[in-house]
């Protein structure tokens, strides 16, 4: 978090200064994820798993392979894929991987992503968190159950897209939907201004080759609809606004959505009655 607060002191001070450095300041601000220290029953728990890595390309910030550090519990036939959200690391779903330890024939799955937690990278962004899946499958090739939250959401979706591969479940716990507008929210949160957004929205646009707002699940999910897709989500959440997801709920509905009252987005996967819902889902399936 030292770093984070380091880089918006210096937008702040840098607001009557426009040029590269500040245009520099903004895109570390949109691309670094800060990082919290494990508490103790998070380190417990994470040594007693199976710890390996992996390898991803990041064609975006060092055109070099990075290392994502990955854990597992278990050794069960039945794999749980567990993709966690922005500012996040694998062991922000501690409550959750202690309720699926209680389930037979289980092995359980999950990484830091690039930039998050353990894995050293110091930006990040959604293809890395994509490339970080499909890393995962390559390594495991049939994971039953995938779960989910915020980017790691959409993450998971357009892995499994990329890998024509369909699931038995997937479950996706207040996903991301528009990005663009995300990046928006958090720029409007510094007072950046909107012609300073409108050069790093521009740079951003030529640096990966596509515009922020291409990353928007209601153009670019095309899940086979056979695939059981289970949704919560909180209709307050500020991070991924409702508007958002109800469209993209009216457009799929064969997605099975659960609205949570008063969770709020980063404690939504650590909630007793979500977690229910996803143990319960697993067990019927």
């Amino acid at each position: 978090m030292k770093t984070l607060k380091q880089i918006v002191k210096e937008i702040s001070t840098s607001a009557n200064e426009p040029g590269p450095s500040r245009d520099t300041l903004i895109r570390k601000f949109v691309l670094y994820s800060p990082k919290m220290p494990l508490r103790l029953h998070q380190e417990q728990l994470i040594a007693e798993s199976k710890q390996f890595s992996l390898q991803v390309f990041d064609e975006y910030f060092t055109q070099d392979n990075v290392t994502v550090n990955c854990f597992s519990w278990g050794n069960g036939k039945r794999k749980i894929l567990l993709t966690h959200g922005w500012a996040s690391k694998a062991l922000d779903f501690y409550e959750l991987i202690v309720e699926l330890q209680k389930l037979e024939d289980v092995e359980i799955i999950t990484f830091d992503a690039p930039g998050n937690g353990s894995s050293i990278s110091e930006l990040s962004n959604l293809i890395l968190y994509r490339d970080s899946v499909k890393a995962i499958f390559d390594q495991y090739e049939e994971i039953e159950f995938v779960i989910g939250h915020s980017l790691g959401g959409m993450a998971n979706i357009l892995a499994l897209q990329d890998l024509e591969f369909k699931p038995k479940l997937l479950i996706s716990i207040a996903p991301l939907i528009r990005l663009k507008e995300n990046f928006e929210q958090s720029l409007d949160s510094l007072m950046v201004s909107k012609s300073d957004q409108e050069i790093f929205f521009k740079n951003f646009a030529v640096e990966v080759k596509v515009p922020a707002s291409y990353f928007n699940l209601l153009d670019l999910y095309h899940l086979d609809k056979s695939i059981k897709h289970i949704l919560a989500f909180d209709p307050d959440d500020h991070i991924s606004p409702y508007p958002f997801l109800e469209e993209f709920l009216d457009k799929n509905k064969e997605i099975k959505s659960t609205s949570f009252n008063d969770i709020g987005h980063f404690k939504i996967v650590k909630a007793p009655e979500v977690i229910t819902l996803v143990i319960n889902a697993i067990s019927e399936n």
